[in-house]
């Protein structure tokens, strides 16, 4: 059996050595591991692929009894990450991610689709997904995310993706799903926020644009960053030309996001985020 020790505590010496010598001790093989230390925050952080016997229950509460107190342990499967896509009327990044989970590309299984317009769903049920529309029409921000929220919580999903979804969420909602919620940004944050981005690039006259996919937090768009990337572009691409280009961008971050989080890749370490390839 194959599973993935995630570590996360103060910064000492020996952390490694506490850690291998007691898999050891337990017969398990480490595959593959990888560590990082935030010498200004003194914190530690290790993700370790391990195979072998799991059946001794004891093996976290030993760990833990060797490291530092303030230390998150987790010991984790390989299965797939159910994922609960939250989309408004912008087909590429809801599809693009259903595309690559009917292909088996990512490790995860989208159990829904949820949308304020019936736009996408012709879309979703090609891909035999569920596809839920809960209108914001005459309901008021709170209402209508109480109504997202409980559908969310039929499917307990592991991971909120929010593609493309083009509403602010309210405070409640972000703290109820708290540190699932994955949303993709239109611009390499946090140049050129808020309307007509890519009109915003093409009057600055940008040499390249890009995206970011991050967590979201109660900050609006200041969520800690996960994976973010761009593309060069030149004087000859207009705003429309520059709108067609992100949108490539766009999808491919947020697939690559929701796959770091599936692989349980990722620490949040304040506002940023450490991430294991």
């Amino acid at each position: 059996m194959k599973k993935v020790l995630l570590t996360d505590c103060p910064d000492e010496k020996g952390l490694i050595a506490k850690i291998t010598g007691l898999c050891y001790e337990h017969k398990l093989n480490i595959i593959k591991n990888n560590e990082f230390v935030d010498n200004i925050n003194e914190r530690f952080f290790m993700r370790t692929e391990l195979q072998g016997d799991f059946t001794k229950v004891n093996f976290l509460e030993e760990l833990k009894a060797q490291l530092p107190n303030d230390c998150n342990l987790e010991l984790v499967g390989q299965e797939k990450m159910r994922v609960v896509l939250l989309a408004t009327k912008e087909a590429h990044c809801l599809g693009g991610v259903l595309l690559k989970y009917f292909e088996d590309a990512l490790n995860i299984e989208v159990v829904a689709v949820i949308s304020n317009y019936e736009t996408l769903k012709p879309l979703a049920i090609g891909f035999n997904v569920p596809y839920h529309f809960i209108s914001h029409q005459d309901l008021t921000r709170v209402e209508h995310d109480e109504a997202v929220a409980k559908q969310i919580e039929f499917y307990q999903p592991d991971i909120i993706g929010l593609a493309k979804y083009m509403r602010i969420l309210s405070s409640d909602f972000v703290k109820r799903f708290s540190g699932k919620v994955i949303n993709i940004h239109h611009s390499f944050l946090p140049a050129f926020i808020g309307a007509k981005p890519y009109q915003q690039a093409y009057e600055r006259g940008v040499k390249m644009i890009g995206a970011t996919a991050h967590y979201v937090t109660d900050e609006l768009d200041e969520g800690p960053i996960i994976m973010q990337d761009v593309i060069h572009v030149t004087h000859d691409d207009d705003a429309e030309s520059l709108a067609r280009l992100g949108r490539d961008v766009e999808k491919t971050v947020f697939c690559k996001a929701l796959q770091l989080a599936s692989e349980h890749r990722l620490f949040v370490n304040g506002n940023k985020t450490v991430v294991f390839k």
